[in-house]
């Protein structure tokens, strides 16, 4: 069985969605800015056309102008944008809030905000049946369990009547999907829905798109950073910079062959879930189409010989309980036992110095509670921690002085980063709290110091997080962690929702500060293909249990266990037409 099945050539004198020059501008007072430039494209019915670029180079805009929610002062100042043949740019009010929803579907990258948390599944998908279609209650009920059963919820008729915060994060996207599709809409665009998802939940979506759109002629636009994702789910792909559409084609093509510098210096950002190489050779952000072509030489990369040594980090039976529950008297009354989460459960592995181990595993699979535990955050219920031969949890004066040789670098700079200090202050907080610097003059030379180790200027740190880039706060993050020279960094999805280049931007960071300082770190992601680029070792975790490490190369490329080859099967492949396997695991 293919996991995709071949798509017939969509009918181009028929399209769904046609886009003729679009312009869209932004009126500020320093004068117009123009965001998207003469942007042209068709869908058909049925086809899923892949939008990819970095951040910032019109992707969501196109979407956004589409279903006429481009956001104040922006404005569509040029060209058509066609439904069937029926103009919607020029529909302005309650006019176009009847093609938005009815006509045209939208799946957003979180579903969180697209469902209310106090209204069951149900009353979401049968408020929207009934507000686009003329049913009765009753009807609106049995097709919303009928779009359930569509979008693979398991047992729709229970799931119906329960709430979003009890659907897992992949179940939630399902149900996005579902939603979006209550009216029969005509078109479907899904803006990032499988970023931050695991490469197994992430097929499970990918799956459920295309059988969706097959099956009911929809047309779709999937915009989205992940080349993988464009790979498995996509039949012709747009590849987008600064607001203009550089080159658009079948997918194949565009990825095997791509005509534009820009493209080939993207798809060459990419790490590869089967080669490592030392560096990703990745142009500068922003630097102009002819400036991607001239990529550094790419370096392979060579094995680093197993660490001499007692290791850095040893952690040996590991584990980590949550009590669910009720209340003591409630339990007694109901006569209820004890309910009990075995989060993480006797998890055990080494870490060498100046090496890098990589934990993978699906959502929920505890790799976020032990990277938590061993930077000191929870206590263990059972099980030790060793910092260089020091217990984590042992006398507090030892452990008080391990503080500034651990530092953590999280997956959302945006929440990690107090958006009401400059970025020196946040740079400098460790170091004061920490009492590493004797003078205010001291502290400022190590938050200059730290800027210019991550590649940033020392007046950087005058700025407030939001006037920076995506990519840009999250070199700040890490910034933030090396203020206080450690010697160990957990590294908890540091490129997740990042675009390529950007990611390759901070991985090549990451490896230069290693080699540089010697450093050491646990790196956790659910993307395999960053984990076989960084990592030297990996572990991989399911239901808190480590069912299998060693060497990067040995689990990722002969995995022993079924787990751990469902998990690569599931890894959308760029390389090939998309293997059986990637669905028949999900």
């Amino acid at each position: 069985m293919s996991a995709r099945d071949p798509s017939p050539e969509p009918n181009r004198e028929t399209p769904v969605l046609r886009v003729r020059g679009l312009d869209v501008a932004f009126d500020t007072h320093r004068g117009t800015v123009q965001v998207l430039d003469g942007v042209s494209f068709e869908i058909a019915p049925g086809e899923i056309l892949g939008v990819v670029g970095e951040s910032g180079a019109g992707k969501s805009m196109v979407g956004a102008a589409v279903i006429g929610l481009v956001p104040p002062p922006g404005r569509i100042a040029g060209g058509t944008v066609e439904l069937h043949g029926e103009r919607i740019d020029t529909l302005r009010g309650e006019d176009m809030r009847r093609v938005r929803g009815r006509r045209i579907g939208s799946v957003f990258q979180d579903p969180l905000t697209s469902l209310n948390p106090v209204y069951p599944i149900g009353r979401h998908l049968i408020e929207t049946i009934r507000t686009h279609l003329p049913v009765s209650e009753q009807e609106a009920r049995r097709r919303a369990l009928a779009l359930l059963a569509d979008v693979e919820i398991p047992d729709p008729e229970s799931r119906i009547d329960q709430y979003p915060h009890q659907f897992s994060g992949g179940m939630r996207q399902r149900v996005a999907i579902a939603l979006a599709l209550c009216a029969e809409p005509q078109l479907l665009i899904a803006d990032e829905p499988t970023t931050a998802l695991d490469v197994s939940v992430q097929a499970q979506v990918i799956r459920v798109f295309r059988r969706v759109c097959r099956e009911r002629g929809t047309a779709a636009m999937l915009i989205t950073h992940d080349m993988g994702v464009i790979a498995e789910a996509a039949d012709r792909v747009m590849v987008m910079y600064q607001g203009r559409v550089l080159e658009t084609g079948p997918v194949r093509q565009v990825l095997d062959h791509p005509r534009e510098p820009y493209t080939r210096a993207l798809m060459a950002a990419i790490p590869s879930v089967h080669d490592r190489l030392h560096r990703l050779p990745v142009p500068e952000i922003g630097a102009d189409i002819a400036g991607a072509a001239a990529l550094p030489p790419v370096q392979a990369e060579t094995v680093a010989a197993t660490a001499d040594g007692p290791p850095l980090i040893r952690v040996q039976g590991l584990s980590r309980e949550f009590d669910l529950s009720a209340g003591w008297l409630v339990r007694t009354l109901a006569r209820q036992p004890k309910k009990v989460l075995h989060a993480v459960d006797g998890v055990s592995f080494d870490i060498a110095r100046g090496r890098t181990f990589g934990l993978v595993g699906e959502s929920g699979s505890g790799k976020s509670t032990v990277a938590r535990m061993i930077a000191g955050l929870p206590r263990p219920t059972a099980g030790t921690v060793d910092f260089d031969a020091i217990d984590r949890w042992g006398d507090a004066a030892q452990t008080a002085a391990l503080r500034r040789r651990f530092q953590m670098i999280f997956q959302d700079p945006y929440a990690s980063l107090n958006p009401r200090w400059r970025v020196d202050r946040l740079i400098a907080e460790p170091v004061e709290v920490l009492g590493l610097a004797a003078s205010a003059d001291e502290t400022a030379e190590r938050v200059a110091q730290a800027l210019r180790r991550v590649r940033m200027s020392p007046d950087d740190g005058r700025r407030y997080p939001h006037q920076f880039s995506g990519g840009q706060r999250q070199r700040i993050a890490i910034a933030r962690a090396l203020a206080s020279q450690p010697e160990f960094i957990v590294c908890d999805e540091p490129t997740s929702s990042l675009d390529v280049s950007v990611q390759a931007q901070v991985l090549n960071l990451m490896r230069d500060l290693q080699d540089e300082f010697g450093l050491t770190y646990l790196l956790i992601s659910h993307n395999l293909a960053v984990i076989r680029h960084m990592c030297d070792d990996v572990g991989v975790m399911q239901r808190g249990r480590l069912v299998e490490q060693g060497s990067a190369a040995e689990v990722l490329d002969a995995p022993k266990h079924a787990y751990t080859r469902a998990l690569m099967a599931a890894v959308p492949d760029m390389r090939h037409a998309p293997a059986a396997a990637v669905l028949a695991t999900a």
